[in-house]
């Protein structure tokens, strides 16, 4: 008896823990007003963390202690959304602003038009999903990444370790937000300022590239395949929207976030009511000037209609709604010094040339090198060492300089940059074709090239080879290990277990990986061989064209722009590619080692085969992307404008100026029936 009083008591003292640090995490993760020192806040996580190890039954899945789990045990799952995530449509001036509140006010007719004004956070959506829990509460289910807007990734085992999402909500919260008991919160993941600094010094301490901005970084880490290491960025979350069923709830953007604040989740506390657009530039205005005292990157102001009736009668275009628009700031620029010019060799062989700067803080972040573009730019600009520069974070992304200050306190620099004629890695000539406006190395053995391929063809993106990334490719090409990523297919145990700091574990882990990756398909290996302007669109569309290697190695320049995605330049890039001996060489390696080169057919119809349609205006029942694709899929071609070569045009409701040219130019319209019975009549 005493016994069982003893361990009932255990089990209260457990959930008065979680409870008690729940409400700490919520006070300081999410309204930044802690009322308890660090030190405090460790003894009570101590505390519980020693009663669930002395009693694995009383561990839930939501305890404070379970942030941190095992690796997804295959990469990252993709799942389909319960409504497209799109992005919304730019604004970059007061006029385009007024054009926009111009049509909203059109398309609302008698409805109520009022906006709520939201700091454009600069990172990535995320889809976070909860589930009831019998006791009227609700539980973390599931996080997914925007991928495409239509599949994202499963990344619940990451989302899990941000501190600003509840894992639990308590009944009580559900009641005062009014929620049903399953539902789903958007929001962006953000990496704030400090956390972003700190991972950059650790970066630069283990000699790696320092993270160009918070976003990329963001980015990065929540698709990391390890959850510790993304417990570690100390990642945000900043909800905006609420769902459930895969529809926004029917209250409205305002009442929206005042229920996301009632759930827990961290809101932005930056936002405001307009009703004119004098009022949003001055809120524009007010969010420019604190945008660098905030802790985190913004890059505008998304102003939404607010009235979800109004919301639901505007409707969507085929990529945005139509009653949301993202006003984005202009590039921040700052004065400070070129101090040199770093030139550094790529996988492709280009040389990329990065401008060396006097420390200057701009946009929230210090900036100590920025974009030069290439050879022709520099030229162009008689850019000199010792120059005077402005520096911009362009979109707020990758810093360039934008041009050069001179006057009296600034004088020009003296200095001449000479393009080096030598590859500043393996000492080889470099060569700058005629109309190119970047240098090369052509030598196929340089290390930064074997490097840079090495990295490319382990990436999420490419062959997806978890583990095989900056540094350890260079530790397998100074060990002498590869000399090209076919070789990656034939190491062994003991060649990984000789690499430092590698483990049975990890070697095991990283061999897996490259086996598994031998079926990744023909496309992400013709991505992955580095061809010049061939990215993952273009790799697919040619791999369904053609089907297998072989037949891509062999095509003409013709042949290959028989593919819609394929122009005479990339049609050239890929014949000049398997031109040479090497490349043509490491292809029979891959095919060897048994790395699959193949890919199914794309079967072609044709019932709308020579037609080119336009589309305009909402359809009843398909999207715009829906509607392309069925006239793509039925051999048809659509187009963005209406000509005399127009065949026909589908038009929905609203439609626009495209239908009134029609009519001038005798175009058939259709509607969505008509294009449906088009293409039935035609099979």
């Amino acid at each position: 008896m005493d016994g069982k009083r003893q361990t009932s008591e255990t089990a209260k003292r457990a959930e008065e823990l979680r409870e008690e640090i729940r409400h700490h995490e919520h006070l300081y993760y999410v309204l930044d007003a802690p009322v308890i020192s660090d030190r405090d806040f460790d003894k009570l996580m101590n505390e519980l963390k020693r009663i669930e190890a002395e009693h694995p039954e009383l561990v839930t899945a939501d305890s404070p202690t379970q942030r941190v789990g095992g690796k997804p045990a295959e990469g990252f799952r993709k799942v389909a959304h319960s409504r497209p995530m799109l992005s919304l449509d730019n604004a970059y001036s007061e006029e385009e602003l007024r054009d926009w509140d111009r049509r909203v006010h059109e398309l609302a007719g008698n409805l109520p038009v009022e906006y709520t004004c939201e700091l454009k956070m600069d990172g990535l959506s995320i889809a976070l999903h909860y589930e009831g829990t019998p006791d009227g509460g609700a539980r973390l289910a599931r996080g997914l990444t925007r991928g495409d807007g239509q599949i994202g990734e499963d990344v619940t085992s990451n989302v899990r370790t941000i501190r600003s999402v509840p894992l639990s909500i308590t009944p009580a919260r559900m009641k005062k937000a009014g929620v049903p008991e399953s539902f789903e919160v958007r929001g962006e993941t953000v990496m704030p300022e400090k956390a972003f600094e700190q991972m950059n010094k650790e970066r630069e301490a283990q000699g790696l590239t320092p993270a160009v901005n918070p976003r990329n970084a963001a980015a990065g880490t929540l698709r990391t395949i390890d959850p510790n290491i993304v417990a570690q960025r100390r990642l945000d979350v900043y909800a905006y929207f609420l769902l459930s069923g895969g529809a926004y709830l029917e209250i409205g953007q305002e009442a929206t976030l005042d229920a996301l604040t009632a759930l827990g989740f961290r809101v932005n506390p930056h936002r405001g009511k307009v009703h004119t657009v004098e009022q949003m530039m001055k809120f524009i205005a007010d969010a420019e000037k604190k945008r660098a005292t905030l802790g985190y990157d913004i890059d505008g102001v998304v102003i939404k209609v607010d009235a979800q009736a109004t919301q639901n009668r505007l409707g969507y275009t085929g990529k945005a709604p139509r009653w949301a628009i993202a006003y984005k700031f202009s590039a921040e620029q700052a004065l400070t010094q070129l101090k040199g010019i770093l030139i550094t060799t790529g996988r492709t062989g280009k040389l990329t040339p990065t401008a060396q700067l006097a420390p200057v803080f701009v946009g929230g972040v210090t900036i100590r090198q920025a974009t030069l573009h290439n050879a022709d730019w520099i030229e162009r600009m008689g850019l000199m060492i010792g120059d005077w520069v402005k520096v911009e974070r362009a979109g707020d992304v990758i810093p360039k300089v934008a041009a050069i200050v001179e006057d009296a306190e600034h004088p020009r620099g003296t200095e001449k940059f000479v393009y080096p004629t030598k590859c500043p890695v393996c000492k080889q000539d470099v060569v700058r074709e005629e109309g190119e406006a970047d240098y090369r190395c052509v030598n196929v053995d340089c290390p930064a090239v074997l490097h840079g391929a090495l990295e490319h063809w382990g990436s999420r993106g490419v062959m997806n080879i978890e583990g095989l990334g900056e540094v350890s490719a260079a530790q397998l090409l100074e060990k002498g290990l590869v000399r090209s990523v076919a070789d990656l297919y034939t190491l062994k145990l003991e060649d990984l277990m000789s690499l430092e700091r590698w483990g049975e574990k990890s070697s095991r882990t990283l061999l897996e990986e490259i086996e598994r990756s031998k079926g990744a398909g023909l496309a992400r290996v013709l991505m992955g061989l580095g061809i010049r302007f061939v990215g993952e669109r273009t790799a697919e569309a040619i791999a369904q064209e053609f089907g297998s290697m072989d037949d891509i190695v062999s095509a003409s320049a013709e042949e290959l722009e028989r593919v819609e995605e394929v122009g005479p330049r990339i049609s050239h890039a890929i014949v000049d590619f398997f031109a040479r001996p090497a490349n043509r060489e490491l292809v029979e390696h891959l095919k060897a080692v048994g790395v699959k080169m193949t890919a199914e057919k794309k079967k072609r119809s044709s019932e709308l085969a020579g037609m080119t349609i336009v589309l305009t205006g909402t359809l009843p029942n398909l999207s715009r992307e829906e509607a392309k694709a069925m006239i793509e899929a039925a051999g048809g071609k659509v187009a963005g404008s209406v000509s005399k070569k127009t065949s026909y045009v589908v038009a929905g409701e609203e439609a626009g100026s495209k239908l009134d040219k029609a009519r001038e130019l005798g175009v058939t319209v259709l509607d969505e029936a008509g294009l449906r019975k088009l293409i039935e009549e035609r099979s």
